[in-house]
């Protein structure tokens, strides 16, 4: 089980500076807006056994060189619990962070809301919602440290809710509490861990890390620019494909340069995004923010395979999140099409790569795109910026695979390359067609 540190201590993982925000205390009747008996006096207990005078404590404090709102649960506190007065603090928070256009970070550690103020409490959630919703609207980033145990409405609101999720290890996390689930639940299912694996959380990060990481994160999404992202320079073959067959061969060479590569010599720093906060997630989507020239991009990164529904549902993330906070985007094209096992139809195929389409289309901030390898159909035109798509030596851009084409159209084998040719899939053919804007050029020393 993961520690349970308090407020402060978990302020000073990532901190040293906090200033605290001043606060009011809403005045109620004995016990509380309900009267519950003995509320005041388990309050005043709570209140000398943590020092704090609510569950949760917000301030400012400079993270990585970048100054941010941090909000910091106390769970000794009433168990972290969310009453009126928490809202009232809470919402003081977000409302500062947008007087000063400071990003929000939200260290969690709650059960939910206070069962002592019944309904008045579950409706803070409410008031959780709205100033994330303006926040999000101001363009400032959230970022949210999951502690053990973030469950309920704060997770649900605070935690799940920002733009980016981070996780301490083992830390409990999940919207049933452990006091709440069928007797039978898996407790693995409610964890950190787990939360990641399933696409709801971006990395689980230890605590000797999180300063670091989150100060990195901060940096990333704070530096935005409405210059586009210049595309990378190729790695691979020096020379333009002979025909459309030698295109597809070498687009599939499988020592050909794939994305990890790329992203590799074009960022001097990066983060991940993972996850498409619907339950899945997709190795073969690479997502992220990174330096290039001293200047932030987001990226998303097809790695050569079938790419699934949670990675375009994850890349439309990345695109609309780019897209709020002014960041230009890099999008690397790599796939023999969408999967399309009955797996992916179940998963949303369709509806994944639509969301897709429509993020594309309405970003506002530059995209650019580089045609890495395959260029399979939809599947891949859908990560591709319209205006602004180039491609290297050693790939291919096709309406559908060759095979595919010879066999819809009723073509015996032996015309599958004859039907490459006729596709017109070589780079230079998409620029002569008006689909790219051309072919980048070959790396000092390249080969064919």
């Amino acid at each position: 089980m993961a520690e349970r540190p308090s407020a402060r201590r978990a302020v000073a993982l990532v901190a040293d500076d906090f200033t605290e925000l001043p606060c009011g205390i809403r005045e109620s009747g004995p016990d509380g807006p309900l009267a519950w008996p003995g509320y005041d006096a388990a309050r005043a207990r709570a209140a000398e056994r943590t020092g704090e005078q609510e569950s949760v404590v917000c301030g400012t404090a400079d993270v990585g060189g970048v100054r941010a709102v941090l909000i910091a649960f106390e769970f000794g506190f009433l168990g972290g619990s969310l009453g009126e007065r928490t809202g009232d603090r809470l919402e003081a928070a977000y409302a500062h962070a947008r007087e000063h256009r400071l990003p929000v970070v939200p260290l969690v550690a709650t059960g939910g809301s206070r069962m002592q103020e019944g309904m008045l409490a579950l409706t803070q959630l409410q008031r959780v919602a709205r100033q994330s919703v303006l926040t999000r609207e101001a363009g400032l980033p959230q970022v949210a440290v999951v502690r053990d145990p973030t469950t309920g409405g704060g997770w649900a609101t605070l935690g799940a809710g920002a733009d980016v999720t981070l996780a301490l290890p083992g830390a409990q996390v999940g919207f049933a509490g452990s006091r709440v689930r069928p007797a039978d639940a898996d407790p693995a299912a409610y964890t950190a861990e787990a939360q990641v694996a399933a696409g709801a959380a971006d990395a689980v990060v230890p605590p000797r890390e999180l300063r670091e990481t989150l100060g990195r994160w901060l940096r990333l999404l704070t530096r935005p620019s409405d210059e586009p992202a210049p595309p990378p320079e190729p790695l691979g073959a020096a020379r333009p494909p002979a025909t459309g067959w030698d295109a597809v061969r070498r687009a599939r060479a499988p020592h050909r340069p794939r994305a990890g590569r790329y992203l590799d010599a074009y960022f001097t720093e990066r983060v991940a995004l993972s996850g498409d906060r619907c339950g899945g997630t997709d190795a073969g989507m690479l997502c992220g923010f990174g330096t290039h020239d001293g200047r932030t991009v987001a990226y998303a990164a097809q790695t050569g395979t079938a790419t699934r529904p949670a990675g375009y549902r994850t890349a439309a993330r990345l695109v609309r999140l780019a897209d709020r906070l002014g960041i230009p985007v890099l999008t690397l094209v790599d796939t023999p099409g969408a999967a399309n096992d009955a797996a992916a139809e179940q998963q949303g195929a369709g509806p994944a790569i639509a969301d897709l389409f429509a993020a594309m289309a309405a970003v506002r901030t530059p995209v650019t795109t580089l045609v890495i390898g395959e260029g399979g159909s939809g599947g891949a035109l859908a990560l591709a910026a319209p205006g602004n798509t180039w491609a290297t030596p050693d790939s291919y851009f096709s309406v559908i695979a060759p095979e595919l084409a010879a066999a819809i159209l009723k073509l015996p084998p032996e015309q599958v390359e004859a039907t490459a040719d006729r596709l017109r899939v070589r780079p230079q053919d998409l620029v002569e067609l008006g689909v790219i804007r051309g072919v980048t050029g070959p790396p000092s020393g390249a080969g064919a």
